[in-house]
């Protein structure tokens, strides 16, 4: 493997509970590569949206390292973490989380207006994004006129349209059908080729696990198998 793009060493996350403290990740171990397609799966409560979080810089962990694209999360400022963000990462929630008073093009280009990017290159990386899920004819639809399966699709758009390193994505078929949830997943997995972008998901959905190049498996918050599955 070539440097790898997040690096965990001997990792804990722990959470106070009133007097005491819950341990959420024990002594992680991971490395993950450039272009991955991985899962992080387990039952509820097995850590695996806390390890998601950690490596997004949305928390820090309270022992041990992680390193995302040779920064070291827990000595980034707020600054940093924001701009680690909003330049490099992608995040795809279960929850859609479209702004609602926002149409399709505007809620994909939300993240540029972050990035200060020059109007026709914003215009260019949104059509380009909505080209990419197929929803070039919804650029002006607000996401109540949209299915719960465009409106994942848009969520992609949005984590694609600054081309990023690495996307997050937290249990992102929950709330889709089969049919759906396999072009979610179609589309993923597409994008993954045409840019080599690095995927991570949380998940728990054997539709999504089939996908996968690897996968990692947490209970009670430590890694208990770390496999490739081949035909994925």
């Amino acid at each position: 493997m070539e440097d790898p793009i997040v690096r965990i060493k001997n990792m804990s996350k722990a959470f106070p509970t009133g007097e005491s403290e819950f341990l959420a990740l024990k002594n992680v171990n991971l490395d993950f590569g450039k272009g991955e397609f991985t899962g992080i799966v387990g039952p509820s409560g097995s850590g695996k949206t806390t390890l998601l979080n950690v490596i997004g810089s949305l928390d820090t962990p309270t022992s041990g390292e992680v390193e995302v694209l040779g920064l070291e999360v827990s000595q980034l400022s707020q600054k940093g973490s924001s701009e680690l963000r909003s330049r490099h990462l992608g995040f795809i929630f279960q929850t859609y989380n479209l702004l609602p008073v926002y149409d399709v093009y505007e809620n994909v280009e939300f993240p540029l207006l972050l990035l200060k990017m020059a109007p026709n290159e914003r215009r260019k990386a949104v059509m380009d994004a909505l080209e990419w899920v197929g929803l070039t004819d919804k650029a002006q639809s607000r996401p109540a006129q949209l299915s719960g399966g465009q409106c994942q699709r848009v969520a992609i758009a949005r984590a694609m349209v600054k081309k990023p390193t690495l996307v997050l994505a937290d249990e992102p078929t929950a709330n889709l059908d089969t049919e759906n949830s396999l072009h979610i997943l179609d589309t993923m997995q597409k994008i993954n080729a045409a840019l080599s972008t690095s995927f991570i998901f949380a998940t728990h959905d054997q539709k999504v696990i089939n996908y996968l190049h690897r996968v990692i498996k947490l209970i009670d918050g430590k890694v208990v198998s770390d496999d490739t599955q081949t035909g994925a």
